[in-house]
């Protein structure tokens, strides 16, 4: 009997799948400095998050999958972020895939996640690639940036133009799913954000992929995938942006939720050195400090709340047998963007009020502010770009962007 079918007989609640996270959150906090050295997750810790079976978070029970909701996938992106962001966005990226690689056709499921093993898996979204049509499949070739836990990933989900020969665009996207193997890794993460999550170029050239393993960026969005109509649970008909920007965004709200932990335990214990304060005065009897840390923990409170309010109540129209709407995925496309916008809010205030202490690398605080800036600069979560998208469907204009 395969691991994978052990397994079904002994499927974890999801509080007890939550906990295996939160049991982890001492390592991964002591860890987040090597983190972010290391440019990558560290490797033992990939292997606790497997052994810990996140990974089956959302992954359909055929497959050895626990098929849970976008909300328990939340709380583990959100436990695991508060920790070290780098390793909450490699994470909760392999956890989202749980859910958008059962978009795709059932043989490339199969091909994912038959067997024992349990695989990583990374994805680069954006289309900076061509795909042009041949015999049985496609001939894809390019290069992408930003493939967050590649150097542990065995497949990668790639997006890309279908290129017909002569033809003017638009061409329909699609994504592309490949073997690592197939992919040249490019060693060029050097960044001052989100470090320690290895996200580095990939390059593809003129590789063959099956017809099996594409799938049309359309139906992805809407949640009318091949996937969608072969599996019975509703959860599979998830648009794709609903579910994975807002595990995108959660890393940026549980880098905050750090901070404000890791903020008032420092502080509390912190004394004023300056002549120009006052000497030796305790820092948490200033009113400056308690309203700085009054705000960033309304503005974390406030972006969990509607992060997880909003798959709530997603995932009860799905179930409840109801069409998911343009209007609803705008919606949440906004909050999206909304609650990283409060999160950075959140981290930039502590920040500043940590006086030279944070300045250090070493500074939690400091780390969760310069990763929850690296997490806004994400296209999918840009407040200018998502918002006005949100303001251009209110106003009965053609939203221009991606939901």
């Amino acid at each position: 009997m395969s691991t994978a079918a052990i397994r079904r007989f002994a499927v974890p609640s999801p509080e007890e799948l939550i906990g295996r996270a939160r049991g982890m959150v001492p390592e991964i906090r002591a860890l987040a400095e090597e983190t972010e050295r290391n440019r990558n997750v560290l490797p033992h810790i990939i292997d606790k998050i497997r052994d810990a079976e996140l990974l089956r978070t959302c992954r359909p029970k055929e497959f050895g999958g626990f098929e849970y909701d976008g909300e328990v996938a939340l709380k583990i992106a959100l436990t695991i972020s508060a920790a070290c962001a780098s390793t909450g966005w490699a994470v909760n990226g392999a956890v989202s895939n749980g859910r958008s690689i059962a978009h795709f056709p059932i043989e490339a499921q199969r091909e994912v996640w038959d067997g024992d093993e349990d695989p990583f898996t990374c994805a680069c979204f954006a289309p900076t690639g061509t795909a042009v049509p041949v015999d049985g499949g496609y001939v894809l070739s390019g290069t992408w940036s930003f493939a967050s836990g590649c150097d542990a990933s065995s497949w990668v989900k790639l997006g890309a133009f279908i290129t017909l020969a002569g033809a003017a665009p638009p061409f329909d996207g699609a994504f592309f799913l490949l073997p690592i193997g197939d992919c040249e890794i490019v060693d060029n993460w050097f960044v001052c954000g989100l470090a320690g999550t290895g996200s580095k170029d990939i390059v593809v050239r003129e590789v063959f992929v099956p017809a099996h393993r594409a799938l049309l960026f359309a139906d992805a969005r809407s949640g009318t995938a091949p996937g969608a109509k072969y599996h019975k649970n509703p959860l599979y008909r998830m648009p794709l942006l609903i579910h994975g920007a807002s595990m995108l965004a959660s890393t940026a709200v549980g880098a905050a939720r750090g901070a404000l932990d890791a903020y008032l335990a420092m502080t509390s214990a912190r004394q004023t050195r300056g002549a120009l304060a006052g000497g030796q005065l305790p820092m948490a009897e200033f009113a400056t400090i308690q309203l700085r840390y009054a705000e960033a923990a309304a503005a974390v409170e406030s972006a969990e709340l509607i992060l997880l309010t909003d798959m709530r109540n997603m995932t009860q129209k799905l179930y409840a047998g109801e069409e998911i709407t343009i209007a609803d995925r705008i919606r949440c496309r906004r909050n999206q963007a909304w609650v990283t916008k409060l999160a950075v809010q959140a981290v930039d205030g502590l920040n500043a009020s940590t006086g030279g202490y944070g300045l250090h690398l070493s500074n939690p605080v400091q780390r969760a502010w310069r990763d929850a800036n690296a997490v806004a600069r994400h296209v999918s979560l840009n407040w200018d770009a998502v918002g006005t998208m949100y303001g251009q469907h209110a106003f009965g204009l053609e939203p221009r962007g991606q939901y």
